[in-house]
């Protein structure tokens, strides 16, 4: 939480969003208690935030297509982390385009 409270103070940031992880029938899974329990801590700790969770099924899957159509190389495209990154990138995206409507 440490590096998280520089963050917030330095970027002044005012709301968080968190992929919720679920399964294909909507229901949560294995993980999802473990996002609500980070939700848990991150309000109690910054209660000036909004927290919101973002249902993240497919996001993988579409962050593993943008991977493969991106051009980069395969040694690139294998980098640990890099579908966790595009996934999270997605679900800010998918967040943004709801405020929109």
């Amino acid at each position: 939480m440490d590096e998280l409270k520089v963050l917030v103070e330095k970027e002044k940031i005012s709301e968080i969003v968190i992929g919720e992880p679920k399964r294909l029938d909507a229901s949560d899974s294995h993980i999802t208690p473990n996002v609500r329990l980070l939700e848990e801590a991150i309000r109690k700790n910054f209660p000036q935030l909004l927290i919101s969770l973002l249902d993240e099924r497919f996001t993988s899957k579409m962050a593993s297509v943008v991977i493969a159509q991106s051009g980069l190389k395969k040694k690139d495209r294998e980098q640990k982390g890099l579908i966790d990154t595009v996934s999270a990138a997605i679900i800010l995206q998918d967040y943004l385009q709801t405020r929109v409507k």
